[in-house]
């Protein structure tokens, strides 16, 4: 308890990190928020041949938009301000959030939930920049670890509480999106407008930040590392989703197929995310490229592990090691892109991050399905997806000795 104590008071901006904390869930919130519905969605729209096709599209919608608008969301925050345009975005996730409880065609559901991605990019892009803005380098490393465990403790909450609602009416779901409101007066009221000459800088880590923040003002945009911090998110990014998409296939190839114990299954392993945030925090003493490798061992561990497995029980050892390096990601990547990018181009910087990041999300399912395919099994895929990570994260130290890119 007295580490936690003095964890508690190590951080500073307390309202301030707090609230940005839970912001950035809401992107997250908005795609697991209606998975619980989606049957229920597609039952209302019965008539309709195409509703099994256009409402699993409707709930991953707002990740295309946020693929594609992020680095521009990024060059609007770096051009027009942080504060204004995370209220503006807030507001209305709440308010198109909501929207479909007041509508009946699908196809206009499915325009709320594009342009609610639009408003997402905007959120993700803006909170990971203030986060660098408002704090150096151990601040945003505290910060991105409670970032790490809050949002995987509130997802159970979010099951339940949709659930609960959906029982009620097919489309009142889509009312817990009214949560955004409280959290945009937290914003009203807590959040400030960063200055330059008042925001800490990243190249002060002692990780090496390669000095991105020390570059001057006016200083061109380094397109070369915004290329990198691209590629290697999008790479981790095809790889944190491989069990979260294809999870279910890998344990009904085992024989466990009922969806209710899958869950149990899962229940416990899942948990291990947690310990990946702390995990991070830990690491995050060493270097960019020590963290990113160790997160890229533990995942691929975990992979190979579930794809080499043959029951229940070594599935979900291999998923609880597969969890913690899923939980280490997040956290690890953000830090890292935050280094890159000086104040004036955090902005465009973590845009990019963001677009990478939902763009790996939307490769992820068919690079994994075409492995399966082609390798004869989804089992066959996930050891080759841990493979990957492997020789990625030997590679990545490799090189970071030859070289301070990373």
């Amino acid at each position: 308890m007295q580490f936690l104590r003095d964890f508690y008071r190590s951080l500073t901006l307390k309202p301030q990190g707090f609230t940005i904390v839970l912001a950035a869930f809401l992107p997250v919130f908005a795609i697991i928020a209606m998975f619980p519905v989606v049957a229920a969605i597609i039952a209302h729209f019965h008539d309709d041949p195409d509703a099994p096709i256009l409402v699993p599209q409707m709930v991953t919608a707002p990740g295309y938009a946020i693929a594609l608008l992020a680095p521009f969301a990024g060059l609007f925050v770096d051009r027009f301000g942080r504060r204004p345009l995370l209220l503006v975005c807030t507001f209305f996730y709440g308010a198109l959030g909501a929207a479909p409880y007041l509508l009946d065609s699908l196809r206009a559901i499915i325009g709320t939930r594009i342009v609610l991605g639009v408003c997402e990019a905007g959120i993700l892009t803006i909170v990971n920049t203030l986060i660098a803005d408002y704090w150096d380098d151990n601040g945003r490393r505290n910060w991105l670890m409670l970032q790490g465990m809050i949002g995987p403790a509130l997802q159970p909450l979010v099951f339940i509480l949709v659930s609960a609602v959906a029982a009620i009416q097919w489309n009142a779901g889509f009312l817990v999106y009214l949560v955004a409101f409280p959290i945009f007066f937290a914003m009203y009221f807590t959040l400030f407008e960063p200055e330059r000459a008042a925001s800490p800088l990243a190249g002060d880590a002692r990780d090496g930040g390669n000095g991105s923040d020390g570059q001057a003002s006016g200083s061109r945009f380094p397109a070369g590392e915004a290329a990198l911090v691209a590629g290697l998110t999008l790479f981790v990014s095809i790889l944190y989703y491989v069990f979260i998409v294809n999870g279910s296939i890998a344990w009904q190839e085992i024989g466990l197929a009922d969806p209710m114990a899958v869950s149990k299954a899962t229940a416990i392993p899942a948990l291990f995310i947690l310990l990946g945030a702390v995990l991070f925090r830990f690491v995050s003493r060493w270097s960019n490229a020590i963290q990113i490798s160790t997160f890229l061992v533990i995942l691929g561990l975990g992979l190979a592990g579930i794809g080499v497995a043959h029951d229940v029980r070594t599935m979900q050892f291999a998923l609880a090691v597969q969890q913690t390096g899923a939980g280490m990601a997040i956290p690890a990547l953000i830090a890292w892109a935050q280094s890159k990018f000086s104040f004036e181009h955090r902005g465009r910087g973590m845009g990019v991050w963001t677009s990478a990041f939902f763009l790996g999300q939307a490769i992820s399912p068919v690079v994994v399905g075409t492995v399966a395919a082609r390798a004869g099994s989804m089992h066959a895929a996930f050891t080759l997806a841990g493979l990957t990570a492997l020789v990625g994260g030997a590679l990545l130290l490799m090189v970071s000795r030859r070289t301070a890119a990373i």
